[in-house]
């Protein structure tokens, strides 16, 4: 049987230049894919891939961003998979996106597709049931990685030519983790840690690694989220978001 269809949200993104239907309960896209799609930067004629696309909230503000930019999608989430295709239709940019349905534990060869100039992805946070206290059912596949980062890496790595790009937004903890996998392959990494007030430790990190890279690694300044003023961001944490900014590397 077909999954029920969700109750469906519509949201404004980029300042309303995108719109991105999503699912009223359960997993929500919000400041970590806004982020991610600020962190990359393609040339006309690249191609980009995303694992674990959701309803594809990161892949329409990249198409709102870059045009001309070929985008491809893969979700496990057959629900989350056919609300990506509606946001692809009304964002009219159908024509540049594909998504595609798999599990990342299958590798990317099943995808029968040549390698991308760029992979990003915005990975479960948990991979260890025993490690949190359960998500609700409805974000269940959005923070756990049944099959570990590992399986989420090895994709990428294998996803993108050589001196392609990948880029990782995760939880600042995993930050040993990322650099130890993703430099099975990869190397000149630049790491953008992102912090919730300037005097508080990072809780995220956005993570860019060139495939067959040998350059240094780069740790530069961080993204400031909130300060005391009451605002709700920092100037440079509103920009990104309303796509008058974006991450440079």
């Amino acid at each position: 049987m077909a999954p029920a269809a969700p109750d469906v949200v519509e949201n404004a993104l980029l300042d309303g230049r995108v719109r991105l239907r999503q699912p009223a309960r359960g997993y929500r896209a919000g400041m970590d894919a806004a982020l991610l799609a600020a962190a990359v930067a393609p040339r006309s004629g690249d191609r980009l891939f995303e694992a674990g696309c959701g309803a594809g909230a990161v892949l329409m503000q990249i198409a709102a961003r870059h045009a001309g930019v070929s985008l491809t999608g893969l979700e496990r989430d057959s629900v989350a998979a056919g609300l990506a295709r509606e946001n692809a239709d009304l964002n009219q940019s159908a024509d540049r996106i594909r998504i595609f349905d798999g599990d990342v534990a299958d590798g990317f060869r099943p995808l029968d597709l040549p390698p991308f100039d760029w992979a990003v992805s915005n990975p479960p946070f948990f991979d260890d049931p025993g490690a949190l206290r359960a998500p609700a059912p409805g974000k269940q596949g959005a923070w756990m990685a049944d099959d570990g980062l590992a399986a989420w890496t090895g994709l990428l790595l294998k996803s993108v030519r050589e001196g392609g790009r990948i880029v990782i937004i995760h939880r600042a903890d995993r930050l040993a983790d990322l650099l130890t996998l993703l430099g099975e392959k990869a190397g000149s990494f630049a790491i953008r840690p992102v912090q919730p007030f300037a005097d508080e430790p990072a809780k995220r990190v956005l993570v860019q690694a060139i495939k067959t890279g040998k350059a240094p690694l780069r740790l530069l300044p961080p993204l400031v989220l909130h300060d005391r003023s009451g605002a709700k961001h920092t100037p440079e944490a509103e920009a990104i978001l309303r796509g008058e900014a974006a991450l440079g590397w």
